[in-house]
């Protein structure tokens, strides 16, 4: 299980082992937390996020259904890159989900730290 904002994610798809819980933690942002499910590609070391809605879900447009991804995959992402897909479970419990954003926290000032 993946904590990220209060809401818990499970791996559904892991591909080329493109699934790195820092990057993820570092690069996602609450505007994913609407999404069912959020997709991570990799190109040129920069980790990328994209969030997707389940099928059945109203606030899907067709290219935020989860059942394009393969299409976004071939389109828009480099030839064999590694990749991941998350679906959110719901909302993470309390006690994780503290310690998960102290955790985030920390990786955030020492990305800050690096980039100084």
């Amino acid at each position: 299980m993946i904590i990220a904002e209060g809401y818990a994610y499970e791996i559904i798809e892991n591909v080329r082992d493109g699934f790195d819980e820092e990057a993820f933690l570092a690069r996602y942002s609450d505007i994913l937390a609407k999404y069912d499910y959020i997709a991570g590609d990799w190109g040129y070391g920069q980790l990328r996020l994209k969030g997707f809605f389940d099928d059945k879900n109203q606030k899907a447009t067709f290219d935020t259904k989860i059942s394009t991804f393969e299409d976004y995959l071939f389109e828009y992402c480099n030839f064999g890159c590694a990749y991941f897909v998350l679906r959110k479970t719901g909302k993470a419990p309390k006690h994780l989900a503290s310690s998960a954003r102290i955790e985030g926290d920390l990786l955030e000032q020492e990305a800050e730290e690096i980039e100084q």
